[in-house]
């Protein structure tokens, strides 16, 4: 009797160290894969982000590209520059007409920060 006693409890140790084993295992193995799902989410995010720019900077290519084009054009360019840097051709007179609606707007918001 004593040995079955014996065996018994040795058996009972040993299915006590399994399911502490087993359950030890599933602890591990529940904690990377969380870790790896909070990784698949952030990388989604950024995956998100870096679309949402990349949409942008292909935009911006466009609109880059197409000002190429006109930058091209000599009538543009000549046409830009009177416009943006008053350049003017020899015995011309550059007037500027300012919009009073515009005008009146900057004044407000010039005395509204002061």
């Amino acid at each position: 009797m004593s040995n079955s006693k014996r065996k018994k409890k040795k058996d009972n140790k040993l299915h006590v160290l399994l399911v502490l084993t087993c359950f030890v295992l599933i602890i591990a193995l529940i904690g990377t894969v969380f870790k790896d799902y909070r990784t698949i989410v952030k990388n989604r995010r950024e995956t998100n982000n870096l679309e949402t720019k990349y949409q942008e900077l292909l935009e911006e290519e466009t609109s880059l590209n197409s000002e190429v084009v006109k930058l091209q054009d000599p009538v543009f360019v000549a046409r830009y520059a009177r416009e943006k840097y008053l350049y003017s051709k020899n015995g011309e007179t550059i007037l500027r007409i300012v919009d009073p609606e515009k005008s009146n707007s900057k004044t407000k918001e010039g005395n509204a920060e002061n």
